[in-house]
Protein backbone atom coordinates (compact mmCIF):
# COMPACT_ATOMS: atom_id res chain seq x y z
CA UNK A 1 0.00 0.00 0.00
CA UNK A 2 1.27 3.47 -0.91
CA UNK A 3 0.66 6.08 1.79
CA UNK A 4 0.58 9.88 1.74
CA UNK A 5 1.38 11.32 5.17
CA UNK A 6 -0.35 14.65 5.79
CA UNK A 7 1.67 16.11 8.64
CA UNK A 8 5.19 14.88 9.37
CA UNK A 9 5.72 15.66 13.03
CA UNK A 10 6.34 13.12 15.76
CA UNK A 11 3.15 11.20 14.98
CA UNK A 12 3.81 11.27 11.25
CA UNK A 13 7.29 9.84 11.76
CA UNK A 14 5.97 7.12 14.09
CA UNK A 15 3.28 6.20 11.54
CA UNK A 16 5.96 5.98 8.86
CA UNK A 17 7.99 3.59 11.04
CA UNK A 18 4.98 1.32 11.65
CA UNK A 19 3.93 1.45 7.98
CA UNK A 20 7.38 0.40 6.81
CA UNK A 21 7.43 -2.44 9.34
CA UNK A 22 4.13 -3.63 7.81
CA UNK A 23 5.75 -3.52 4.34
CA UNK A 24 3.94 -0.42 3.08
CA UNK A 25 5.53 2.49 1.21
CA UNK A 26 5.34 6.17 2.15
CA UNK A 27 5.25 8.05 -1.17
CA UNK A 28 4.42 11.56 0.07
CA UNK A 29 5.20 13.56 3.21
CA UNK A 30 3.17 16.77 3.08
CA UNK A 31 3.49 19.51 5.68
CA UNK A 32 1.89 22.41 3.79
CA UNK A 33 0.10 23.42 0.57
CA UNK A 34 -1.58 20.08 -0.10
CA UNK A 35 -3.47 21.61 -3.03
CA UNK A 36 -0.15 21.99 -4.88
CA UNK A 37 0.72 18.29 -4.53
CA UNK A 38 0.19 15.42 -6.95
CA UNK A 39 -1.64 12.79 -4.91
CA UNK A 40 -2.06 10.28 -7.73
CA UNK A 41 0.78 8.02 -6.55
CA UNK A 42 -0.91 7.25 -3.21
CA UNK A 43 -3.49 4.59 -2.35
CA UNK A 44 -4.54 6.21 0.94
CA UNK A 45 -3.77 9.32 3.00
CA UNK A 46 -3.20 9.53 6.75
CA UNK A 47 -3.78 12.98 8.26
CA UNK A 48 -2.09 13.89 11.54
CA UNK A 49 -1.58 17.57 10.82
CA UNK A 50 -2.87 20.62 12.72
CA UNK A 51 -6.44 21.84 13.30
CA UNK A 52 -6.13 24.68 10.77
CA UNK A 53 -5.05 22.30 7.98
CA UNK A 54 -7.26 19.27 8.64
CA UNK A 55 -10.37 20.26 6.68
CA UNK A 56 -8.41 21.37 3.61
CA UNK A 57 -6.39 18.14 3.69
CA UNK A 58 -9.51 15.96 3.94
CA UNK A 59 -11.45 17.87 1.27
CA UNK A 60 -8.50 17.81 -1.15
CA UNK A 61 -8.13 14.06 -0.74
CA UNK A 62 -11.85 13.47 -1.26
CA UNK A 63 -11.87 15.58 -4.41
CA UNK A 64 -8.91 13.57 -5.72
CA UNK A 65 -10.60 10.24 -4.99
CA UNK A 66 -8.02 9.40 -2.32
CA UNK A 67 -9.33 7.61 0.80
CA UNK A 68 -8.27 9.56 3.88
CA UNK A 69 -8.20 8.86 7.58
CA UNK A 70 -7.72 11.70 10.05
CA UNK A 71 -6.55 11.69 13.65
CA UNK A 72 -6.16 15.45 13.88
CA UNK A 73 -8.27 16.92 16.69
CA UNK A 74 -9.48 20.45 17.38
CA UNK A 75 -11.23 21.00 14.01
CA UNK A 76 -14.54 19.19 14.54
CA UNK A 77 -16.72 22.27 14.04
CA UNK A 78 -16.07 21.52 10.34
CA UNK A 79 -16.67 17.76 10.56
CA UNK A 80 -20.11 17.90 8.92
CA UNK A 81 -18.62 19.81 5.97
CA UNK A 82 -16.03 17.07 5.50
CA UNK A 83 -18.73 14.38 5.59
CA UNK A 84 -20.88 16.26 3.05
CA UNK A 85 -18.00 16.71 0.61
CA UNK A 86 -16.87 13.10 1.00
CA UNK A 87 -20.36 11.89 0.08
CA UNK A 88 -20.65 14.35 -2.82
CA UNK A 89 -17.34 13.12 -4.23
CA UNK A 90 -18.16 9.44 -3.58
CA UNK A 91 -14.88 9.13 -1.71
CA UNK A 92 -13.85 7.56 1.62
CA UNK A 93 -13.19 9.29 4.93
CA UNK A 94 -12.65 8.10 8.49
CA UNK A 95 -12.13 10.31 11.53
CA UNK A 96 -11.18 9.07 14.98
CA UNK A 97 -10.29 11.08 18.05
CA UNK A 98 -7.96 8.20 18.90
CA UNK A 99 -6.79 5.32 16.69
CA UNK A 100 -5.34 3.20 19.48
CA UNK A 101 -6.96 -0.24 19.54
CA UNK A 102 -6.77 -0.16 23.34
CA UNK A 103 -8.52 3.23 23.53
CA UNK A 104 -11.29 2.02 21.24
CA UNK A 105 -11.84 -0.96 23.53
CA UNK A 106 -11.83 1.56 26.39
CA UNK A 107 -14.57 3.48 24.56
CA UNK A 108 -16.74 0.36 24.56
CA UNK A 109 -16.13 -0.18 28.28
CA UNK A 110 -16.91 3.49 28.99
CA UNK A 111 -20.33 3.27 27.37
CA UNK A 112 -21.26 0.10 29.22
CA UNK A 113 -20.12 1.48 32.58
CA UNK A 114 -22.04 4.75 32.08
CA UNK A 115 -25.24 2.84 31.37
CA UNK A 116 -24.68 0.50 34.30
CA UNK A 117 -24.06 3.28 36.85
CA UNK A 118 -26.69 5.76 35.66
CA UNK A 119 -29.57 4.42 37.87
CA UNK A 120 -27.42 5.05 40.96
CA UNK A 121 -27.70 8.82 41.37
CA UNK A 122 -25.33 8.94 44.34
CA UNK A 123 -22.39 8.65 41.90
CA UNK A 124 -21.00 11.70 40.08
CA UNK A 125 -18.55 11.40 37.19
CA UNK A 126 -15.32 13.25 36.37
CA UNK A 127 -12.88 12.90 33.48
CA UNK A 128 -9.16 13.68 33.65
CA UNK A 129 -6.83 13.70 30.64
CA UNK A 130 -3.05 14.21 30.63
CA UNK A 131 -0.97 14.82 27.51
CA UNK A 132 2.43 16.14 26.42
CA UNK A 133 3.04 19.88 26.39
CA UNK A 134 3.02 20.06 22.56
CA UNK A 135 -0.66 19.12 22.34
CA UNK A 136 -2.53 22.15 21.00
CA UNK A 137 -6.14 21.44 21.98
CA UNK A 138 -7.72 20.99 25.41
CA UNK A 139 -9.56 18.93 26.36
CA UNK A 140 -8.32 16.16 24.10
CA UNK A 141 -10.52 14.77 21.37
CA UNK A 142 -10.47 11.45 23.21
CA UNK A 143 -11.76 13.07 26.41
CA UNK A 144 -14.56 14.74 24.43
CA UNK A 145 -15.50 11.40 22.87
CA UNK A 146 -15.58 9.80 26.33
CA UNK A 147 -17.79 12.60 27.67
CA UNK A 148 -20.17 12.41 24.70
CA UNK A 149 -20.48 8.66 25.18
CA UNK A 150 -21.40 9.13 28.85
CA UNK A 151 -23.94 11.81 27.89
CA UNK A 152 -25.56 9.41 25.42
CA UNK A 153 -25.88 6.73 28.10
CA UNK A 154 -26.78 8.68 31.24
CA UNK A 155 -28.54 11.67 32.79
CA UNK A 156 -25.71 14.07 31.92
CA UNK A 157 -26.50 16.71 29.29
CA UNK A 158 -23.15 18.43 28.58
CA UNK A 159 -19.47 18.61 29.48
CA UNK A 160 -17.33 21.55 30.58
CA UNK A 161 -13.61 22.11 30.90
CA UNK A 162 -12.75 22.30 34.62
CA UNK A 163 -15.82 23.60 36.49
CA UNK A 164 -19.17 22.08 35.58
CA UNK A 165 -22.75 22.76 36.59
CA UNK A 166 -25.55 20.39 37.45
CA UNK A 167 -25.85 17.46 35.02
CA UNK A 168 -22.57 18.51 33.35
CA UNK A 169 -19.39 16.44 33.23
CA UNK A 170 -16.20 18.22 34.39
CA UNK A 171 -13.09 17.49 32.32
CA UNK A 172 -9.67 18.43 33.66
CA UNK A 173 -6.82 18.75 31.13
CA UNK A 174 -3.19 18.61 32.25
CA UNK A 175 -0.11 19.11 30.10
CA UNK A 176 3.06 17.35 31.26
CA UNK A 177 6.20 16.85 29.18
CA UNK A 178 6.60 13.47 27.44
CA UNK A 179 3.19 12.03 28.41
CA UNK A 180 1.71 10.28 25.31
CA UNK A 181 -1.83 10.23 26.72
CA UNK A 182 -3.69 9.20 29.87
CA UNK A 183 -7.48 9.22 30.36
CA UNK A 184 -9.18 8.49 33.67
CA UNK A 185 -12.91 8.32 34.35
CA UNK A 186 -14.00 8.27 37.99
CA UNK A 187 -17.44 7.81 39.51
CA UNK A 188 -17.46 9.04 43.09
CA UNK A 189 -19.99 8.62 45.86
CA UNK A 190 -19.80 9.40 49.57
CA UNK A 191 -18.64 5.86 50.32
CA UNK A 192 -16.48 4.78 47.37
CA UNK A 193 -14.98 5.50 43.94
CA UNK A 194 -15.14 3.44 40.74
CA UNK A 195 -12.47 4.22 38.14
CA UNK A 196 -11.47 3.09 34.66
CA UNK A 197 -8.23 4.31 33.12
CA UNK A 198 -6.27 4.04 29.88
CA UNK A 199 -2.57 4.90 29.82
CA UNK A 200 -0.63 5.03 26.56
CA UNK A 201 3.02 4.07 26.95
CA UNK A 202 4.11 5.46 23.58
CA UNK A 203 2.79 6.88 20.30
CA UNK A 204 3.15 3.49 18.64
CA UNK A 205 -0.32 2.32 19.70
CA UNK A 206 -1.90 5.35 17.97
CA UNK A 207 0.28 4.85 14.91
CA UNK A 208 -0.48 1.13 14.60
CA UNK A 209 -4.22 1.80 14.79
CA UNK A 210 -3.92 4.49 12.12
CA UNK A 211 -2.09 2.17 9.75
CA UNK A 212 -4.61 -0.63 10.39
CA UNK A 213 -7.43 1.84 9.62
CA UNK A 214 -5.66 2.88 6.40
CA UNK A 215 -5.32 -0.77 5.37
CA UNK A 216 -9.03 -1.27 6.06
CA UNK A 217 -10.35 1.81 4.22
CA UNK A 218 -8.34 1.29 1.02
CA UNK A 219 -10.71 0.72 -1.94
CA UNK A 220 -13.81 1.56 0.13
CA UNK A 221 -16.36 4.36 -0.32
CA UNK A 222 -18.22 6.13 2.47
CA UNK A 223 -17.82 7.75 5.87
CA UNK A 224 -16.58 5.47 8.64
CA UNK A 225 -15.41 5.29 12.27
CA UNK A 226 -12.98 3.08 14.15
CA UNK A 227 -15.95 1.00 15.26
CA UNK A 228 -16.33 -0.07 11.61
CA UNK A 229 -12.64 -0.99 11.50
CA UNK A 230 -12.78 -3.03 14.71
CA UNK A 231 -15.95 -4.81 13.52
CA UNK A 232 -14.16 -5.70 10.31
CA UNK A 233 -11.22 -7.15 12.22
CA UNK A 234 -13.29 -9.54 14.35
Amino acid sequence: MKIALLGYGKMGKTIEKIALEREHEVVLRITENIEDQDLSSADVAIDFSVPTAALKNIVTCCRNGLPVISGTTGWLKDYDNAVTICKEENSAFLYASNFSIGVNLFFELNQKLAKLIDPFKEYSVEIEEIHHTQKLDAPSGTAITLAEQIISNSRYSAWQLDKAGENEIPISAKRIEDVPGTHNISYKSRVDTIEIKHTAHSREGFALGAVIAAEWIKDKKGVFTMKDVLSGLK
